[in-house]
């Protein structure tokens, strides 16, 4: 289903923007869009992206200019992004600014995808080597070692991985430079050497169309440039087109604190702690419902993020683990296998080493401690408490011994804990009968005798 609604959102955005592109309207009053990418690349920046593509082409724009300084990001939300570029019917411009930004890694890609690639002075990009959780580099073959030598060698299953995915990585990157007619040599260095260049090499070697030191000059630059947009050439007027800035919505920034590592992985925890105080204390409510409420917003942010179900189940064996150890003390066993598992799943939580992905180790650390705490003392204290005899309220009154104040045969009074109490038994009692509490009826207690003394005679 989400492939249907992707492919047809994309459709109507291309037939919309060729609709209005004939319109005779179209012309140098249209506005230029201008949107910001300045942190790492992932599910809210593509969902921003998608957004505001889909809104130039609905306001007639003459191009889109996306403003990037980026470290990288996700290789997932990267793609998606170009795949908005390449199928926009409005001119995509991507501008590496202000001075000392750049276009690492993803941010490369996104670069060699538009159809004009502009940068400020001071600005750099490349380093688009893809990394994994627990990359290693690629094997260099000895010199001194023989061909037959180099056969027999085992396959390194994490060196083969590597190597398939720098190989795609290649393969896309040669692709978007022969797709705007770019340099495909060293778009291949950049994914495989992660080379870098500053703007001016940059310009020099293809790789970018030009240099602008603001986006009024970018603007004067354009003014009469050409592009090919669906196999047609269409000549840009940006001289005097106003600039419309579209900054994120309050979607989007809020799928940008979910989508976050550190967010989503508090989120969890707190959806587990909340469950699990619910299900010990049943009918709290609070716990119950703000954990169900945590738990679901982690759940939706976990399907957006590259997670590891092996550091899940960690987590999860680490709780149980400290949960067995507050039920069964075990000398401390549980509790310390709980609190390394817990850690080392947090750490391996995040399946990417992408920049700005990551779990920071306070954050792992601290939820680790306070952990062991929660269940270690507290719960365990909780469970001490529930173990301990009963001292007050109609259960600690059940089974207690009383007194016999005045003998009587259906109705009469008992001393319990210093206060006197309305008895009634299906035994006649006599004064100073021990008696056991078997029941009560509202303020009255059911006794049953437990000796039959010797009734007193008066001299």
């Amino acid at each position: 289903m989400d492939e249907v609604k992707y492919i047809s959102r994309q459709i109507a955005a291309i037939l919309m923007g060729l609709f209005f592109y004939c319109l005779p309207g179209y012309s140098a009053d249209n506005p230029v869009v201008v949107l910001t990418i300045d942190a790492a690349i992932g599910p809210a920046t593509d969902d921003y992206i998608q957004r505001g593509i889909e809104s130039a082409a609905l306001s007639h724009a003459e191009l889109v200019v996306i403003r990037m300084d980026t470290p990288g990001g996700l290789d997932s939300s990267m793609r998606r992004i170009i795949k908005n570029i390449t199928s926009s019917a409005v001119p995509i411009v991507t501008y590496v600014a202000p001075t000392g930004a750049r276009a690492a890694s993803a941010g490369t890609f996104i670069l060699y995808a538009s159809h004009i690639a502009a940068m400020a002075p001071g600005t750099n990009l490349g380093a688009a080597t893809p990394v994994q959780i627990g990359g290693l580099p690629l094997p260099t073959p000895d010199p001194g070692s023989g061909e037959k030598e180099q056969e027999k060698a085992p396959v390194d299953l994490g060196d083969t991985a590597k190597r398939k995915a720098v190989n795609d990585a290649v393969a896309y990157i040669r692709g978007l430079a022969q797709l705007r007619g770019r340099n495909q040599e060293w778009a291949e260095k950049a994914v495989r050497e992660a080379a870098s260049l500053p703007a001016s090499d940059a310009l020099k070697a293809n790789v970018i169309d030009l240099m602008a030191g603001s986006i009024e000059e970018l603007m004067q630059k354009l003014d009469g440039r050409s592009v090919v947009v669906y196999g047609h050439k269409r000549l840009l007027k940006t001289r005097i087109a106003p600039l419309d800035y579209i900054e994120a919505d309050w979607r989007t920034r809020l799928l940008s604190v979910l989508t976050n590592p550190n967010v989503a992985y508090i989120l969890m925890l707190v959806g587990i702690y909340g469950l699990i105080l619910e299900f010990s204390n049943p009918g709290a409510l609070v716990p119950g419902t703000v954990g169900a409420i945590c738990l679901l917003l982690a759940l939706f942010a976990f399907q957006m993020l590259p997670i590891s179900y092996a550091g899940m189940g960690l987590i999860l064996l680490g709780i149980a683990l400290m949960v067995g150890e507050a039920f069964e003390p075990s000398f401390g066993m549980l509790g310390i296998g709980g609190v390394i598992a817990f850690v080392v799943g947090s750490i391996i939580l995040m399946d990417t080493e992408a920049p700005g992905f990551g779990i920071e180790l306070s954050v792992i650390l601290t939820f680790a401690l306070i952990s062991a705490l929660i269940f270690v003392v507290v719960v365990g204290m909780a469970i001490k408490a529930r173990r301990r005899p009963v001292v007050s309220g109609m259960e600690e009154l059940l089974g207690a011994e009383a007194m016999v104040v005045e003998g009587f045969e259906q109705q009469g009074r008992v001393a319990l804990h210093s206060e006197t109490w309305q008895a009634i038994s299906g035994t006649p009692l006599h004064k100073g009968q021990r008696v056991r509490v078997t029941g009560m009826k509202g303020l009255t207690l059911e006794v049953t005798p437990l000796s039959s003394p010797e009734p007193q005679t008066q001299e």
